[in-house]
């Protein structure tokens, strides 16, 4: 597989001023992998860039010469001197670019572990790559490849299946209490970074009408934009909280934003529908001894906390089982790739001993002109038989010889022996 080759940069090697230089739109992916191709080193290309990555991968002809050729491309393409991002740059051949492959696309190497997103990511490259016919017969077998591994780890593992962002947490610990999350309507009070990725995670679950109140009102108002949601004042929190089922607060005020005669006034009107609070805030926006009142739930940022390092260790545990799949996924690649060389070989075998054997059987069938059609079958039968059992067990040979170690010794002398390439 040394064919095969791996370079970029990520968000271990790399701070997020380098990598926001190597930004590639869906244009720029389309003429970087005609450019790519266009180099005599190179045959095939796939670029895959995201905010923590950009990498090449490439099927080549000398790894030596499209190292330099994809350092080149990196440069020029952004105009960045090599000594600026070479030493962030690493690079992976043969079965360890396949398997750095599978990992990302299994999110086993994300900022995130277990993430789902990088796996449309690597989706929309491949989806690029074939769009620009830069793919070939190796990238889209490795890239299939590279979906089913994905696939099986989701559906084996529990990898993706706890929530590791305090944003998702939070969403997940809502989902148990309301069992769905459809229809609720949801109120987020100050404009905190993870407070407005919760809201994302609530509008991807179909929630319902969002409130947005801010001290700073202009902000709300541009904020509940981002929602389809309706600002309102500070001051109209109180009459909300009989209306919404959630609450996500995170505004950084000294005091508490939301206390338990706020919540009290309005629990008789909701008929005791249940009512969630996530306080992101430090100092805590909501008053711990709400969750006293029945069907209220107030979690703050250490319950949070606690939940998301709890589902970090299952993700670790679980990555173990995919690392076990990626091994064997790894492995059936590289037979498939190596038997790439034998097959080639097995087929010109075939053709030159059946093409001697027709034409002698039609040599000496010329000479026979007494024999009947049949005679002449039967004679044509027998011959193809016998290059059956004469090709047999050279096929076996070479086919068991390319899978074990340096398969072209047995592949140069099968070649010579039959006069292959005479």
């Amino acid at each position: 597989m040394d064919r095969i080759l791996l370079i970029g940069l990520n968000h271990k090697t790399a701070p997020v001023e380098i990598r926001e230089c190597f930004a590639f739109t869906e244009e720029d992916c389309r003429q970087a992998l005609t450019r790519l191709c266009g180099q005599p080193a190179i045959e095939e290309a796939l670029l895959t860039s995201t905010c923590n990555r950009v990498e090449l991968l490439l099927c080549v002809k000398d790894i030596q010469q499209a190292v330099v050729a994809a350092k080149g491309f990196f440069s020029q393409s952004k105009q960045i001197p090599l000594a600026d991002f070479e030493a962030a740059l690493y690079q992976h051949h043969g079965d360890a670019a396949v398997r750095h492959l599978f990992r990302v696309a299994a999110s086993l190497d994300s900022m995130v572990l277990g993430e789902p997103q990088i796996l449309g990511q690597v989706k929309t490259a491949y989806r690029l790559a074939t769009e620009q016919k830069s793919s070939g017969v190796i990238l889209n077998r490795l890239l299939h490849n590279t979906f089913s591994v994905a696939k099986r780890i989701r559906t084996e593992t529990g990898i993706g299946d706890s929530a590791v962002s305090i944003s998702y947490a939070a969403i997940e610990l809502a989902r148990k209490i309301f069992g769905t999350l459809e229809g609720k309507e949801v109120l987020l009070i100050g404009a905190g970074e993870m407070a407005e990725l919760a809201v994302e995670h609530l509008i991807r679950n179909r929630a319902g009408q969002v409130f947005v109140a801010n001290r700073t009102f202009e902000r709300g108002v541009a904020l509940a934009a981002r929602f389809n949601g309706t600002a309102i004042r500070m001051e109209e929190i109180a009459a909300h909280l009989d209306r919404v089922d959630i609450i996500i607060s995170s505004t950084g005020a000294p005091g508490y934003v939301v206390q338990p005669v706020d919540v009290k006034g309005v629990m008789r009107h909701r008929r005791n529908r249940p009512l969630f609070f996530i306080d992101i805030a430090v100092p805590r926006d909501i008053d711990p001894k709400i969750n006293d009142i029945n069907n209220a739930y107030v979690y703050d940022i250490d319950d949070l906390n606690e939940v998301v390092d709890e589902n970090i260790e299952d993700r670790r545990r679980e990555a173990v089982k995919a690392e076990r799949i990626i091994d064997e996924a790894v492995i059936k690649f590289r037979q498939w790739f190596e038997a790439l060389d034998v097959v080639p070989t097995i087929k010109a075998l075939h053709a030159k001993i059946r093409s001697q054997a027709q034409l002698e059987v039609q040599k000496t069938l010329g000479q026979l002109a007494h024999l009947t059609a049949d005679d002449q079958k039967a004679i044509e039968r027998m011959t193809e038989a016998m290059v059956n059992k004469i090709l047999h067990h050279p096929t076996q040979y070479i086919k068991n010889s390319s899978c074990q170690g340096d398969r072209a010794v047995p592949l140069d002398l099968v070649r010579k022996i039959f006069g292959l390439d005479e």
